[in-house]
């Protein structure tokens, strides 16, 4: 299937999510040396996959080992993972920016409207201090499509902040105010408010940066210094150009064209569309990168196709090096 087919078929509705996701494969085991390497050390006959279980996925690290693209051309972004030193970065190469930004404003406005309604404040101090960083990239327009005057980035500026959301509360305005965990934390730590108008969401991101802590107890204590009911939360990562969003308890829905598997811990050829296990992803807007994604982090999928992040699986890096040899 042309890559201009499969590209106009990723955000329409009317074209059936598997129908898009299995001609997705076939389109990037042709197109992507480093996916159809992987394909044929698993010895997978592509030809009869006929069900999204039965999809190769791509370990997560290989966006640390390779440069993974599907086709060749020249990235007009490389995002990049933040990490310690001395450690690789998951790198992933975006060859338009125009398909990752109709990802997450199609998807923010599925689940929470009009961005235009909003007053929106990004909380994001250590991913503005480094670049690359798509997470940067989604606020920062954000920001720019809420065409509020006080929309915008604030650092360390918490008593600007505080009295900034006192004065947007006053006058009813709604506002997202989006941040990583330990600058919420460390926010909230500093003041208390009574918000009404106001979605709280957290991108996760503890890094060292505080004393970590599981997301019950992160989100009941922005609840009650806040003044909040629920912590809303995204769920993204650098080798993904889609998210998920939980309006509250950790539940997270994906967009349409974005889907979790999970696959199972002793066995990971193993795969099943529901259950507990080891997190899959398939996002459709990676296909110039790769769709189909073995993370490492550990999760049930219910019925409906909601789920829920547990923690990291031990052990996890599956260097792609010592298995491909491109």
């Amino acid at each position: 299937m042309p890559d201009r087919i499969i590209v106009n078929n990723i955000f329409d509705d009317k074209v059936a999510f598997y129908a898009k996701a299995l001609a997705a494969m076939r389109f990037q085991h042709l197109h992507n040396p480093v996916y159809r390497q992987w394909n044929e050390v698993l010895n997978t006959d592509i030809a009869s996959v006929g069900r999204i279980s039965e999809i190769p996925f791509l370990p997560v690290s290989f966006f640390k080992d390779f440069e993974l693209k599907t086709g060749v051309f020249e990235p007009q972004a490389v995002f990049e993972s933040s990490g310690t030193t001395g450690t690789n970065t998951s790198r992933h190469f975006i060859k338009e920016l125009a398909t990752y930004r109709q990802s997450f404003v199609t998807a923010f406005e599925l689940f929470y409207g009009d961005i235009s309604d909003y007053c929106v404040i990004g909380l994001l101090p250590s991913y503005l201090e480094r670049n690359n960083s798509s997470l940067v990239v989604m606020v920062d327009e954000l920001i720019k499509r809420s065409a509020h005057k006080e929309s915008g980035f604030y650092l360390y500026e918490f008593e600007r902040l505080y009295q900034l959301l006192l004065q947007l509360e006053q006058d009813g305005i709604q506002v997202l105010l989006i941040g990583v965990t330990f600058a919420l934390l460390d926010f909230a730590t500093a003041y208390s408010l009574a918000l009404s108008n106001t979605i709280v969401m957290e991108t996760g991101g503890m890094k060292g940066r505080r004393k970590e802590m599981i997301r019950a107890e992160v989100h009941d204590f922005l609840c009650s210094r806040l003044g909040i009911e629920t912590v809303h939360s995204e769920y993204g990562m650098t080798e993904l150009l889609s998210q998920a969003y939980s309006k509250g308890n950790g539940i997270f829905v994906c967009p349409p064209w974005m889907r979790v598997l999970v696959r199972d811990e002793e066995d990971p050829l193993s795969v099943k569309e529901t259950g507990r296990g080891v997190l899959n992803i398939i996002d459709l807007a990676n296909i110039h990168s790769c769709c189909f994604i073995a993370t490492d982090d550990v999760g049930i999928v219910y019925e409906d196709g909601s789920f829920e992040v547990l923690g990291r699986r031990d052990n996890t890096d599956i260097r792609g090096c010592s298995l491909l040899t491109v």
